[in-house]
């Protein structure tokens, strides 16, 4: 749960009577108020950004992975699995984890995701992003997926 001290203030920069539609730093002067967008929020649309990516397998390391596993049998999921935020007054700054899928190129799904996690940022929470970093933790191969049983050695 964020504190009040993580807290984003989104469009804090800009002057009160903003509203949506209105690019960060611009005022329309047609609505009063301030909008609050908790780290939470910002870690699940980084996640939902980063799933979306092509040759992205999973997100998260070993451990989270485990946990994702015993929440898919549950039918519940956690979106910010393997996303790490550092939320500021106007910026934020993105760890992600990632298993890849093969025979992908590493670097090309890292600059995808990369890319798709600033779009998600920039457009959707009105934020700018200072850097997006990803770690590449496992090559998922599908064969690994097979469920057939290896033949005896011995008959």
């Amino acid at each position: 749960m964020a504190n009040a001290d993580s807290r984003v203030q989104a469009g804090a920069a800009t002057q009160a009577g903003t509203r949506p539609s209105a690019a960060p730093g611009e005022n329309s002067g047609a609505l009063g108020g301030k909008t609050t967008i908790e780290d939470a929020v910002v870690t699940k649309i980084a996640g939902i950004a980063a799933r979306e990516v092509s040759g992205v397998y999973a997100l998260g390391g070993g451990a989270a992975r485990m946990v994702g596993a015993i929440r898919e049998a549950l039918n519940t999921t956690d979106l910010g699995q393997g996303i790490s935020v550092d939320v500021g007054e106007e910026q934020v700054a993105v760890d992600v984890t990632i298993v890849a899928e093969y025979p992908v190129s590493l670097q090309k799904v890292a600059d995808d995701v990369r890319q798709a996690i600033y779009r998600a940022m920039e457009d959707l929470v009105g934020m700018e992003v200072t850097e997006v970093n990803v770690t590449v933790n496992d090559v998922h191969i599908p064969s690994d997926d097979d469920d057939e049983q290896p033949e005896a050695r011995v008959r």
